[in-house]
C-alpha cells in the first residue's frame, strides 16, 4: 500500500493553520470528562468486514483474472496429450479404487462450479455491504437468480474439451434442488452442458456409497464408473480428494501423495473469500460467536 504526499502548498497551509489554532489541548473552561463521555456515546461506523479486501480483489484486481486465465490456458495446452495417454487418470486413488480398469471409459474433465467456473463475488459483496454472514436461504436465492458470470478462461477450457469429445462434468456442493437454476446459469453463461447428469450436486445419490458431510468422494466414484478423468479443477482441496481431518495436519496429509499432480492433472484456483481453509482456523466450529471465530483467525497469524 502506498500513500500520496500532499502537495507542498497544501501542506504549508495545513501547517500554518495548525500553528494558528494553538496547542491541541482543550481550553480550561471545557469539561474534558464531558467531552470523553460524548465521544464514547457517539455512533460508531459499522465494524469493518474482514472479507472486504478479498471480495474487492476478486472483483477488481487484474491479477485475479490473470491467474484464472493462466491456469485454464495451461490446462488446455496439456489436455489433448492427456487424452492420448490411455493410462492417464486424474482421480485420487480412493476414488478410482472400485473402477481401476480404464479401458473403454470415455474421457472427461471434472470441475467445481463456484469460484472455479462461476463468479459469485456479487453474493459476497452483498454480505459485505449488509454486514451479514453466509446463510443457506440467501445463498439459494442468489443461485436461483442464475446470473453468475463465467470466470476468465473457464469458457475457453470447457468448450475446447467438449469440441474434442471430452465430457464436461460439474461436481458442486450446491444442493441438488438447485440443479435447474444451476444448469440454466451454466448454459446462459455459455458453458457446455450435455444434460442433467453433467451436474452432480450435494445430495446426489450414489449406490453403495455413503456421503460424509459435503465430501465429494461418492460423486467422484460415480464419475469413475463411466469416465477416465483427465483433469480436475477446483478452488478447495476437497474438490480433488477427501479430507478426513479439516485441520493443518489433515489437509497436508490429504494432498501429500499428489504433489506432482498439481498443474498436471489437478488445477487449483484462488479463493480468498471463503473455503474449508477458513473453519480449519477455528476448529470448524461455526456455532462459536463471530468475534470468537475472528479472534482465533487473528491468533493463527504468523508474525515472524
Amino acid at each position: 500500500m502506498s500513500f500520496k504526499l500532499l502537495p507542498v502548498a497544501l501542506a504549508s497551509v495545513l501547517v500554518l493553520a495548525g500553528c494558528a489554532s494553538g496547542p491541541a489541548t482543550a481550553p480550561k473552561h471545557v469539561d474534558t470528562s464531558t467531552m470523553a463521555k460524548e465521544e464514547a456515546a457517539a455512533p460508531k461506523g459499522r465494524a469493518a468486514d474482514d472479507n472486504l479486501n478479498a471480495v474487492a480483489w476478486s472483483q477488481h484486481a487484474v491479477e485475479h483474472d490473470l491467474i484464472y486465465t493462466e491456469v485454464f490456458r495451461n490446462a488446455r495446452e496439456k489436455l489433448l496429450a492427456a487424452k492420448k495417454d490411455p493410462k492417464w487418470d486424474a482421480l485420487a486413488h480412493d476414488d478410482r479404487a472400485a473402477h481401476k480398469d480404464l479401458k473403454g471409459l470415455k474421457p472427461a474433465i471434472v470441475l467445481d462450479i463456484d469460484e472455479t467456473v462461476l463468479d459469485n463475488s456479487p453474493y459476497q459483496a452483498r454480505l459485505v455491504r449488509s454486514g451479514g454472514e453466509f446463510n443457506e436461504a440467501d445463498w439459494a436465492a442468489w443461485c436461483k437468480e442464475a446470473i453468475a458470470r463465467p470466470l476468465p478462461g473457464a469458457l475457453e477450457l470447457t468448450k475446447f474439451a467438449a469440441d474434442h469429445g471430452i465430457a464436461v462434468i460439474y461436481i458442486s456442493n450446491r444442493a441438488k434442488d438447485l440443479d435447474t437454476a444451476t444448469l440454466s446459469n451454466l448454459r446462459t453463461a455459455g458453458f457446455p452442458v450435455a444434460g442433467p447428469d453433467s451436474f452432480l450436486g450435494l445430495g446426489t445419490f450414489v449406490e453403495d456409497c455413503e456421503q460424509v458431510g459435503t465430501e465429494k468422494g461418492c460423486r467422484r466414484q460415480r464419475v469413475a464408473s463411466q469416465y477416465r478423468v483427465l483433469m480436475q479443477f477446483g478452488d478447495q482441496i476437497g474438490d480433488f480428494v477427501n479430507v478426513l481431518g479439516n485441520n493443518a495436519e489433515g489437509r497436508a496429509k490429504a494432498i501429500a501423495p499428489y504433489g506432482d499432480w498439481f498443474g498436471q492433472r489437478w488445477f487449483v484456483l484462488p479463493n480468498p473469500t471463503y473455503g474449508s481453509w477458513e473453519p480449519a482456523l477455528f476448529d470448524n466450529d461455526y456455532t462459536a460467536p463471530r468475534e470468537e471465530r475472528r479472534q482465533k483467525k487473528i491468533d493463527s497469524l504468523r508474525i515472524n
